[in-house]
C-alpha cells in the first residue's frame, strides 16, 4: 500500500520479524507515514496470521489489526537468493525490524555488519527474549516468559495463590514494540545529526522490569520483596477494586492524601482524613486492611452507577471495571476514536483499536488492515527491484518467494 501522508513520509521500514513485538514498532510508525514492507516466509507467512480469533480468509483478527498499514512480500531469507534480494531492499531502506533468536540473521549473512556494509545508515531493531548479550541470550522467549523473568508475574494474583496472567499474555510484546518505535525515532534523529545508523537491542523482559516502579530500589536499599498484590497495592491506600451492591466492580485510586480527603468527604466520613492515624499515606498503608474494608463497606451499599456518580461528583479517581462490551458502547471511547472501523473486501467491517497518540498537527491514520500474504510481490520485487516476470516465476518455483 502507499504510505500514509505524515511526518515519517520517506522512511522505509523492512519488517522481517515474526509475531508481535518488533512488528508492532513498525506498524506504530506506519500510522504516521512510514512505509512498512512486511517480509514473510513463502507459503506460511508470519505466525501472527494464525494467532487469536480466526476469520473466513484464514488470517486472524490479530493479524488484521496489528499488521495494519503494511505491504506483504514473500522472501525466504534462508536461501542465498532470498538473502541477496533482502540486501537489495536494505540498500533502499532506512530501518530493519527483526526478532529472531540472536545469531539467526548472522547465520543467513544478514547480521548488522552485513547490512551496514550495504547501507551504512541502516538502523536495525532487534527484539529477543533476553537480548543480544548475556548468558541467557540463546534462550527462547515469549511475552509470558518475559513477565515471569522480569518480575511482573510474581506480583500478579492473590496473596498465597498461584501467579496469574497479568491482563494480556502479550503485554511484553506490546510494551517492547512501543519502546522499539521510540528507539527507532531516537536512532533516526541521531542519523540526522551524524549520518550514522546503529543497532538497537531490546530484551522482552526489559520494558516489563522498567515498569515496576520502586521494586528494585526498595529491595536493594531495604531488602523488601514485594509479594502478590491481589486487588489492592502496597504503595497507596485506598487503591483497588471494590464490589457494588449489584455485583459489579469499580476501581478507586487514592494515590495521595488529597484524593483520600475527597473520598472521605463523599463517604461522609471526613474525620478519617484529618485523623492522626489515617491522614497520610504511610499511616493508611500501615492499616490498609481497615481502610480498604471501610471503603468496601461504603461501596457495597450502592448500585455501581450510583456509587460512581457520587465518587466522580466528588472528583475521586474512579471507574467502572469495563469489559470490552462496555468499552465498545462508551461515548468517551467513541469521541476519542479509540476504535476505528475499516472495510475488508471479503469480511466487511472490521473494528480495531485506533491510533495512539493523538497529534494536533500530524495525526496518525490506519488506512488498511493486515495484508494478504505476498500481495505486494509484483510491486516491490518487480517494480522496485526490477525483477522480470520470468525471474519471479523461477524464484517462486524454487521457493525463494
Amino acid at each position: 500500500m502507499s504510505p500514509i501522508p505524515g511526518p515519517l513520509n520517506g522512511i522505509r521500514i523492512l519488517d522481517c520479524a515474526t509475531f508481535l513485538a518488533a512488528p508492532l514498532a513498525a506498524s506504530t510508525l506506519s500510522e504516521f507515514g512510514a512505509e512498512v514492507i512486511k517480509v514473510e516466509q513463502p507459503g506460511s507467512g508470519d505466525s501472527l496470521r494464525t494467532f487469536g480469533t480466526p476469520t473466513e480468509i484464514g488470517d486472524s483478527l490479530v493479524w488484521l489489526s496489528e499488521a495494519r498499514n503494511k505491504s506483504s512480500i514473500t522472501l525466504n531469507l534462508r536461501e542465498p537468493e532470498g538473502a541477496a534480494l533482502f540486501r537489495q531492499l536494505v540498500a533502499k531502506s532506512d530501518v530493519v525490524c527483526e526478532n529472531f533468536r540472536p545469531g539467526t540473521l548472522e547465520k543467513w549473512g544478514l547480521g548488522y555488519d552485513a547490512l551496514k556494509a550495504v547501507n551504512p545508515q541502516i538502523i536495525l531493531l532487534q527484539v529477543s527474549g533476553y537480548g543480544q548479550t548475556g548468558p541467557y541470550k540463546d534462550r527462547p522467549g515469549f511475552a509470558r516468559i518475559a513477565h515471569a523473568f522480569g518480575g511482573l508475574s510474581h506480583l500478579a494474583g492473590m496473596p498465597g495463590e498461584a501467579p496469574v496472567t497479568p491482563g494480556s499474555t502479550s503485554l511484553a510484546d506490546y510494551m517492547s514494540g512501543i519502546y522499539g518505535a521510540f528507539a527507532i525515532m531516537v536512532a533516526l534523529r541521531h542519523r540526522d545529526q551524524t549520518g550514522e545508523g546503529q543497532s538497537i537491542d531490546i530484551a522482552l523482559y526489559e520494558p516489563i522490569f522498567r515498569a515496576l516502579d520502586d521494586l528494585a530500589p526498595a529491595y536493594l536499599r531495604h531488602g523488601t520483596i514485594r509479594q502478590a498484590q491481589g486487588v489492592m497495592t502496597t504503595v497507596a491506600c485506598p487503591h483497588g477494586h471494590f464490589q457494588a451492591k449489584d455485583g459489579r466492580w469499580i476501581a478507586i485510586a487514592c494515590t495521595n492524601d488529597k484524593m483520600f480527603a475527597r473520598l472521605t468527604a463523599v463517604m461522609g466520613q471526613q474525620e478519617l482524613s484529618s485523623d492522626d492515624r489515617f491522614g497520610r499515606t504511610q499511616q493508611r498503608l500501615a492499616q490498609s486492611d481497615y481502610i480498604e474494608g471501610l471503603v468496601a463497606t461504603w461501596v457495597g451499599q450502592f448500585e455501581r452507577d450510583d456509587a460512581l456518580a457520587q465518587l466522580q461528583g466528588g472528583e475521586v479517581p474512579s471507574s467502572p471495571i469495563n469489559s470490552i462490551a462496555d468499552i465498545a458502547e462508551d461515548p468517551h471511547i467513541a469521541e476519542r476514536k479509540s476504535l476505528t472501523t475499516l472495510v475488508d473486501h471479503v469480511l466487511g467491517d472490521i473494528t480495531i483499536p485506533g491510533v495512539v497518540p493523538k497529534m494536533s498537527a500530524s495525526p496518525g491514520k490506519v488506512a488498511s488492515l493486515g495484508p494478504r500474504l505476498g500481495e505486494s510481490n509484483d510491486r516491490i520485487l518487480g517494480d522496485m527491484l526490477g525483477l522480470s516476470d520470468q525471474e519471479m516465476t523461477i524464484l517462486r518455483d524454487k521457493g525463494v518467494i
